[in-house]
């Protein structure tokens, strides 16, 4: 190997560092952002002023477990990663509000599973249609290649993360 080809690498080594560092770095920042859940807000205002940003989650947690058959307060609880007793509180307050509903499961009518209703529905077309709205107005003036790229490796760095959260997670339970 050539003095040359060792600078080189040298070079392409720190700049890799730089590049996980800012990466590191921007993901702190999103965090922040992500964390103040403004989008989330804006939904709630617009749509049901009074609900709490939990139950936002309760919702997600339901539109996505309801792909994989019916969805019970256990099955929340499980997504959320919480208490079944306080998913438990926090379905009963959102079935109060009017936007879960409780009813038998068609499987077996010894179990109660829950389901949105059209407010539960409402809230989440808001809640998409604020989260298109910020991020049009970001990427407005990105070639369209850009936003293309951008979004085939963020979903690819989200999956990434999010598969060595799960192996770490699995670890420590071993």
């Amino acid at each position: 190997m050539t003095a040359a080809a060792t600078t080189r690498e040298i070079d392409e080594n720190q700049a890799a560092e730089e590049d996980i560092l800012r990466i590191g770095e921007v993901m702190t920042r999103m965090r922040l952002m992500t964390g103040r859940r403004m989008i989330g807000r804006l939904a709630i205002q617009n749509v049901a002023p009074g609900l709490e940003l939990s139950n936002l989650d309760v919702l997600d947690a339901v539109r996505r477990a309801e792909t994989n058959g019916e969805v019970t307060v256990g099955t929340i609880a499980e997504v959320l990663r919480i208490d079944p007793s306080r998913a438990s509180r926090i379905v009963a307050d959102m079935v109060s509000r009017g936007v879960l509903r409780r009813k038998a499961s068609q499987a077996d009518a010894r179990r109660i599973v829950v389901v949105m209703t059209a407010l539960g529905q409402r809230l989440l077309s808001e809640i998409q249609a604020q989260k298109m709205s910020v991020i049009e107005g970001i990427v407005a003036d990105w070639p369209a290649e850009d936003i293309e790229a951008f979004s085939k490796l963020f979903n690819r760095f989200v999956g990434g993360y999010e598969e060595a959260f799960r192996a770490r997670i699995k670890e420590s339970d071993d």
